[in-house]
């Protein structure tokens, strides 16, 4: 069911509509005993799912007795970061999700359909994890709140990815990741369907088709005129329709389609989202589609301190390294520790070029070159490049430079999905 659905390019819903929009499907579906919202975590800031989780939390008070971040395999919330995204939620009512031992598989997905969507990539039962929270008795509704985007290893982020993914379990996360991975990200990125889809919508319809889940979507992007993020979209249901009208809005609000292939790309990481490589390799999957053979990309990544926010996972990059899809395959088919952790596996590929063109890391004082070129990047000096190329005087886009040099800046690879029409074909 299409609880609300709204939307357009030029569209803004500002605080005000989107509580009213809330008031009047929360009042349609009647009181409840025990609400539970699963949001994002604080790498989703810009994803207005904070005001909506708290907006949420005004309506129901005392009945929304859990909120959990869909952390996945991220580090738990800190409490300031908790307030910053959450407001005036009680600290009392968060949950941490803890990936590798609080879930439950409530069915398993076939090898043979997982080889049938693969195309023969991959051939392994899959489970469908989510933590135990969701499957109390009393909870009558659950509230997976998120932002739709472009993503590397669905095609399009949320929907179920929040619920088999933001909280499920290590295996689920890690098969999903390796299949989207082998599948291939050029196929899959920008797209509602995709082989992982396919398997989490199995999975969906054939496990949980009693959950009370209800899906709130949003669509964000950065206004040109004010340089805000604003809502382009609100979209509220609980079957795939919410999600493919909200994916479809985002293939048009997020997906930048750029003139021509891109020789010099210049990608900032905001301090405050993006400490990881895990994270922060957006600047690598994001682009790719739009980047020329031979090209060079250049990562400002001032507050990077590590490749995994999982222990297992950052000592897994510094051991194997991003030196692409064959030599990670055959890692995987040698090693016990990649086949114990696909998802490694996966974000190893994601972070590859593939010998294709040139990725520069230019990190801030917590990570060494040493570390930087142990796992395949280049190096390069953060204060060097910022004076190169200050960031005061660039503009989201194509820029050139006093020398006459082009470049292409973004300041958020998190917000969209860049392509050349070469690249890209729908």
């Amino acid at each position: 069911m299409l609880y609300f659905a709204r939307g357009s390019r030029t569209d803004v819903i500002g605080a005000d509509e989107v509580r009213a929009i809330l008031r009047d499907v929360f009042d349609g579906m009647g009181p409840k005993r025990r609400v539970v919202a699963i949001p994002p975590d604080f790498t989703r800031l810009n994803s207005y799912a904070g005001p909506i989780t708290e907006m949420a939390y005004d309506y129901f008070g005392d009945a929304l007795t859990d909120v959990m971040p869909a952390l996945g395999t991220h580090s738990a919330m800190t409490p300031e970061q908790i307030r910053t995204m959450f407001g005036h939620i009680p600290a009392e009512r968060f949950r941490v999700h803890d990936w590798r031992h609080d879930v439950v598989t409530v069915g398993e997905v076939p090898a043979s359909y997982l080889r049938e969507v693969s195309e023969g990539r991959v051939e392994y039962t899959w489970p469908a994890q989510v933590n135990k929270l969701l499957l109390e008795p009393d909870v009558d509704l659950i509230l997976s709140i998120g932002q739709v985007v472009p993503h590397e290893v669905i095609g399009m982020a949320n929907y179920t990815k929040n619920i088999f993914v933001g909280v499920g379990g290590s295996e689920g996360i890690n098969k999903s990741h390796y299949l989207g991975a082998t599948y291939g990200m050029e196929r899959i990125m920008g797209r509602a369907k995709s082989p992982v889809r396919d398997v989490m919508e199995y999975a969906r319809t054939h496990f949980i088709p009693q959950l009370p889940i209800v899906y709130v979507l949003t669509v964000r992007a950065k206004d040109a005129a004010s340089g805000e993020m604003v809502t382009r979209g609100l979209f509220i249901g609980d079957d795939f329709e919410c999600f493919e009208r909200a994916a479809a809005l985002s293939l048009e609000t997020n997906f930048i389609m750029v003139d021509h292939e891109i020789r010099k790309c210049l990608v900032y990481l905001d301090p405050e989202e993006f400490k990881s490589t895990w994270l922060g390799n957006k600047s690598i999957y994001r682009t790719r589609m739009a980047l020329a053979d031979g090209a060079e990309l250049i990562v400002l990544a001032p507050a990077l301190r590590e490749f995994g926010e999982d222990k297992t996972i950052d000592a897994l990059i510094r051991k194997y390294g991003y030196k692409g899809t064959p030599h990670t395959l055959e890692a995987t088919r040698a090693n016990a520790d990649l086949q114990e952790n696909l998802g490694a596996s996966a974000h190893l590929i994601h972070g590859s070029s593939e010998g294709r063109f040139t990725i520069t890391y230019c990190p801030g004082p917590e990570m060494s070159r040493e570390e930087i070129e142990s796992v395949g990047f280049r190096y390069g000096s953060l204060d060097e490049m910022l004076a190169r190329y200050p960031l005061h005087s660039l503009k989201d886009g194509w820029n050139t430079v006093p020398d006459g040099e082009e470049i292409y800046y973004i300041s958020n690879p998190a917000l969209g999905l860049w392509a050349s029409p070469d690249r890209f074909k729908d």
